[in-house]
């Protein structure tokens, strides 16, 4: 029986998961509680004792009878960690890395997945900070289920912020601990390249694309959650490393194309890095400086290595499915076709990176999967729903391979 913790917050919801405890029973899913001291306003820690068989813990610095503090046992002892409803509050303290309470220290001891069902009024919800906090947890490799859109509790509002129902929870619950077998990349390896190489000129110069990496990030961190083995070779960026994944840094493109002929052998490899294409054949020793004359230094260029094309032509280690990025400005699908040709890639994730779009270095994306012979165009979203996303679409490509 998989054991799941549950970290009741304090908000009118958190009556549903008296709901959400039973189904779950039902469903052979064992859960044990801690309440914040704002959900015992809510509903009775008896109530949840009664359900789940088990004490309900609410106090940071209680201990159990062997005298260890609870929250390193609770973090340990669960397969996952659900949070419902997570509340403004806890979203921002689990963000922020705040252990002021026994919920705050366990989210923060755990090393097992987070499940977070946002509840909160829909002004609450759309505040910029809590948008802040939110694509902070994504990159950070937390799963979210809701909120939904409908009637609060507060009289005449209404808007997104409803907590998901149970049923909804469950099964986010049940996908999170393996039981969607179809979409499990568990027993897979996966690399993933991300953000942008810098090309020295001299020591203080250098040749790079604009990219955070934030897009990359979030696809290592998204397949990890769904099972699988991850190397993540990132660019210089200055975004966390995601956790549950095994990152190696790189400057250059020689030295990211090295790293992922190191990694190999994978079943996917997703090349979502922004790649110098080229690169000064020679680097100064020392800083260039001007002349006083005006005139440009000779700055010769080399093309880099082709990394996607390499993976998707390699004669003995190709991956089974390669999955390569196309960041355009104009003529989206059109270049994305050709590069899906030229490179003999299997799928490409199109984007308009243009000015106008502010898609480089944001929390948002709209993407375009140019296949051969179709085309699927997504609404905009957020970097770490298209990763997710992304990930459950490779897995289905996989299985079907």
């Amino acid at each position: 029986m998989k054991r799941v913790l549950l970290i009741v917050g304090g908000g009118i919801a958190a009556y549903k998961c008296l709901e959400l405890v039973r189904r779950g029973r039902d469903r052979g899913i064992a859960m044990r509680c801690v309440m914040t001291e704002a959900a015992t306003r809510f509903v009775t820690p008896l109530s949840f004792a009664s359900l789940t068989g088990e004490a309900v813990h609410t106090d940071l610095f209680a201990l159990d009878e062997d005298t260890e503090i609870d929250h390193i046992r609770l973090s340990r002892e669960a397969d996952l960690v659900v949070v419902a409803p997570a509340t403004a509050d806890l979203l921002a303290k689990l963000a922020g890395g705040i252990a002021d309470s026994l919920a705050g220290a366990v989210l923060l001891a755990t090393d097992k997945p987070v499940l977070v069902a946002p509840a909160m009024n829909p002004r609450m919800w759309s505040h910029p900070a809590t948008r802040r906090n939110v694509a902070r947890l994504k990159d950070d490799g937390v799963a979210f289920v809701g909120p939904n859109a409908g009637e609060m509790a507060e009289r005449n509002e209404a808007g997104e912020g409803r907590m998901a129902e149970p049923h909804e929870i469950l099964d986010a619950i049940e996908t999170l601990l393996g039981a969607s077998p179809q979409k499990s990349l568990a027993g897979k390896r996966v690399i993933v390249t991300s953000g942008p190489t810098h090309e020295p000129i001299d020591p203080v110069r250098y040749l790079a694309n604009r990219s955070s990496g934030k897009q990359g990030h979030a696809i290592a961190a998204a397949a990890a959650a769904a099972g699988a083995d991850v190397t993540l070779v990132s660019g210089p960026v200055s975004i966390a490393d995601p956790a549950g994944v095994r990152t190696v840094h790189v400057e250059t493109a020689q030295q990211m194309l090295a790293a992922v002929e190191e990694a190999l052998p994978v079943d996917i490899a997703v090349c979502a890095a922004a790649v110098a294409d080229w690169r000064p054949d020679s680097e100064g020793g020392q800083k260039m400086k001007k002349d006083g004359s005006g005139a440009a230094p000779d700055l010769r260029l080399v093309e880099n290595p082709d990394i996607l094309l390499s993976l998707s032509r390699h004669h003995t280690l190709r991956p089974r499915l390669v999955v390569g990025f196309a960041a355009e400005t104009e003529n989206v699908i059109e270049h994305a076709r050709a590069k899906l040709e030229r490179k003999g890639c299997d799928l490409i994730v199109a984007n308009d990176v243009s000015q106008a779009t502010g898609i480089m270095g944001g929390d948002r994306n709209t993407v375009h999967l140019v296949a051969a012979g179709s085309v699927e165009d997504w609404a905009e979203m957020g970097k770490a729903d298209v990763a997710t996303r992304l990930v459950d679409r490779v897995a289905e490509m996989l299985v079907a391979k």
